[in-house]
């Protein structure tokens, strides 16, 4: 029953249009990463890049190697809009946006992951089988059909994102609004709006609004009676978070979703107006079905099972980070602290204090003062410029760090030669002191 429910054939204007909009946004993305100076800032100037630990061997490409990477990028979104060479363009889009999201994390941001995430789902999809270079020049390829499933694939990645990050807001800074205070109290200099987000009234509608939007968007998107009142809501709340966060191609990227909650024929009028509606409904199992559902089963298993991975690691998240990333944990926090790395001699016994300032980027800096991965690669990083030098040394880091404007409180072990401890990504680190955070509570 399941398979036939899943398998059934259905109108493919939906994924045609998804299609056309992704490869627009993700091509804007890539040409605008080096327009507003996001290459250069985050690959080019960086002496060190800070990757996802495990992933080292992943750098940014020397000189101005970087930006020919996105210009490559920004044509392939240009070729999946057009549906051309759709196949290779696609899979080797994935390949190159998860190695760009791999090779740094200084700009991490939960919609570079879930770019991941769909351009990976789209290497499976005939997003080219209609409105394409590919079907004009190979006809056969052209159909108006596709299983029901790829509709029902994305719409649950987007009810476990968009749940997980309502579920997340659940926690005390969220709900007494300090966060939200703390995160609009950088956009008072905003033109006609930025008094307005200050005032506490408007806290207050922000964030139950954030709660009940992620928590309700997808039911009410799926249910025909409230689906046009949840549109022109999603357009609202997703263009005051791109004028107000300013977060990227996520808020069209998420606008861009909803043709897969509206029917086929509203899909046909609108937009395809010579587009013959598949109307069928004809079952059509295919020989590696159950392979695909298998492969199916195991993705959206390890998508529920990854952002809850730091219930089973000691302490809060929201003090260790332990779990944080992947998890659509969005705009919960605000970090600040500073750290100093004491450098000792094995040999000599001398000690010397190290600045990250004679090493790192603004923002790198930011990062290095108060999480606690780019402490422990840091002190890898000092490890091996002794050692080039011929020393051998031991790195301690006395750091304190701020969660939410709360008083800054001791993050790491001053004891603990952090250039000699390994990182684990699935359990605590004892070298991070224990959270302060319920004592303010």
């Amino acid at each position: 029953m399941l398979q036939n429910w899943l398998f059934k054939k259905v109108d493919n204007g939906s994924l045609i249009i998804f299609r056309i909009f992704f490869g627009i946004l993700i091509s804007l993305e890539s040409f605008g990463a080096i327009l507003t100076g996001w290459v250069r800032r985050t690959l080019i100037e960086p002496s060190f890049t800070f990757s996802f630990i495990g992933f080292e061997w992943l750098q940014p490409l020397p000189g101005n190697g970087m930006y020919f990477y996105f210009v490559i990028m920004g044509i392939l979104g240009i070729f999946i809009a057009i549906g051309f060479k759709y196949r290779w363009s696609i899979i080797l889009f994935t390949l190159l946006w998860s190695a760009v999201y791999l090779m740094q994390k200084t700009s991490y941001n939960n919609h570079y992951y879930l770019l991941i995430l769909i351009s990976f789902l789209m290497c499976f999809m005939p997003a080219n089988s209609y409105a394409s270079v590919d079907c004009r020049l190979n006809p056969p390829l052209r159909n108006n059909s596709m299983p029901a499933c790829i509709k029902w694939i994305i719409i649950f990645q987007l009810f476990i994102v968009y749940t997980y990050a309502a579920l997340a807001k659940l926690y005390g800074d969220w709900l007494d609004l300090s966060i939200i205070e703390i995160l609009l109290k950088g956009k008072a200099y905003y033109p006609l709006i930025g008094d307005l987000l200050q005032h506490p009234w408007v806290h207050a509608i922000i964030g139950t609004m954030g709660i009940l939007f992620d928590l309700l968007i997808i039911p009410a998107l799926l249910w025909k009676p409230t689906r046009n009142w949840a549109f022109g809501f999603a357009i609202f709340f997703h263009l005051f978070n791109s004028i107000v966060f300013q977060i990227g191609i996520f808020p069209y990227l998420a606008l861009a979703f909803t043709v897969f909650f509206y029917p086929p024929e509203v899909i046909k009028k609108r937009v395809f107006k010579q587009k013959e509606l598949y109307t069928a409904k004809e079952i059509q199992k295919p020989n590696y079905g159950t392979l695909l559902l298998m492969g199916c089963s195991v993705y959206f298993v390890i998508q529920l099972l990854l952002p809850v991975r730091h219930f089973f690691i000691a302490d809060d998240v929201l003090w260790t980070e332990e779990g944080h990333r992947m998890s659509w944990r969005m705009m919960l926090r605000s970090r600040s602290g500073y750290v100093q790395f004491v450098v000792v001699n094995k040999d000599t016994g001398a000690k010397t204090i190290e600045s990250p300032n004679l090493y790192l980027t603004p923002k790198q800096l930011d990062k290095v003062s108060c999480y606690p991965d780019f402490i422990w690669q840091f002190a890898q990083y000092l490890k091996e410029e002794y050692s080039a030098r011929g020393q051998q040394i031991s790195v301690f880091a006395k750091s304190k760090v701020s969660i939410n404007g709360k008083p800054l409180a001791a993050f790491t072990d001053p004891s603990v030669d952090l250039a000699a401890v390994k990182w684990d990504h699935l359990h605590h680190h004892s070298w991070i002191l224990p959270s302060p955070l319920k004592t303010y509570e």
